[in-house]
C-alpha cells in the first residue's frame, strides 16, 4: 500500500469503535476534524441516555460505569465513556471525547483529542489536538508536541508527498493498536499507521507507515524483519 494512502480516515481507524463514528465519516484526512470537536461534544452529549450518562457540570458528562479520582481535574466540554478509569491527578482541559475502556493515568493532560475504545495515556502524557486509535497506547511520559516552535502552519510530511494542514495545532494522529514507548516525543503532524511500534525516546515525525517498528536511532523496519 502507498505510503500516502495511509493518512486517510479510512485507513488509520475501525470508526465502530468510537462516538465519533457519523462525525469522522465526512472527512478525507483526521486533522480535518479536529476544529470541530467542541461542538461534536456538545452534540453527543445531548443525546446521551441518563440511565448510563451522568451530567456532571455544564458541557461534562461521564459515564456511570467509570471511574474518576477526586484529584482529577475535567473541563468541558468533555465526555467520558462507559468503564474509563480518569486517575489522580488528570488533567482534561476540555474538547475531549474519551471513549469505552479507556485509561487517562496520573497527571496526564488532554486538549482538544478524540480518544478512540480500549485506548490507554496512563502516566505523565500530553495529548493535544490528537486523534487516537482503537487500542493505542501511550507509554510512560511520552507526548505529542502540537505545535512548532516558529508557529508556521503545520505540513504532514510523507517520503513521497506532503499535505499542507492549514492548522497551527496538531499534535499526533494515531491508529488502531499503535504503540508508543516510554519518553518518546511525537513531533508536530505525525502520522503513525496501524498496528506500529515507537521505541521509547524516539523523537517521531511525518508518515510513519503501518506495520512499522520505528527505533530510537530513527531506523524504520518492517514488523515483518525486525530480527
Amino acid at each position: 500500500m502507498a505510503q500516502e494512502e495511509q493518512v486517510t480516515i479510512k485507513e488509520l481507524f475501525s470508526l465502530d469503535e468510537t462516538a465519533a463514528k457519523e462525525y469522522l465519516s465526512q472527512f478525507t484526512y483526521p486533522w480535518e476534524a479536529l476544529s470541530g470537536i467542541h461542538d461534536l461534544i456538545l452534540k453527543l452529549g445531548a443525546a446521551l441516555p441518563e440511565e448510563l450518562y451522568e451530567k456532571r457540570e455544564e458541557d461534562i458528562w461521564i459515564a456511570r460505569s467509570a471511574k474518576v479520582f477526586d484529584s482529577a481535574y475535567i473541563h468541558g466540554a468533555c465526555i467520558i465513556g462507559e468503564n474509563t478509569e480518569v486517575r489522580q491527578g488528570a488533567f482534561i482541559r476540555g474538547d475531549a471525547l474519551v471513549g469505552n475502556n479507556c485509561v487517562v493515568g496520573n497527571s496526564a493532560e488532554l486538549k482538544n483529542v478524540i480518544i478512540f475504545n480500549n485506548c490507554e495515556v496512563p502516566h505523565y502524557n500530553y495529548v493535544g489536538d490528537s486523534i487516537l486509535g482503537f487500542h493505542a497506547h501511550m507509554g510512560a511520559g511520552s507526548i505529542t508536541s502540537n505545535i512548532k516552535a516558529d508557529r508556521t502552519n503545520i505540513i504532514v510530511k510523507g517520503n513521497e508527498k506532503s499535505y499542507e494542514t492549514g492548522r497551527r495545532k496538531i499534535g499526533a494522529i494515531l491508529g488502531d493498536w499503535v504503540e508508543v514507548g516510554c519518553n518518546a516525543v511525537l513531533n508536530p503532524g505525525t502520522i503513525v499507521g496501524k498496528h506500529s511500534m515507537i521505541y521509547p525516546t524516539s523523537c517521531v515525525r511525518g508518515i510513519i507507515p503501518s506495520d512499522t517498528i520505528v527505533k530510537n536511532t530513527g531506523e524504520r523496519v518492517k514488523k515483518s524483519e525486525k530480527n
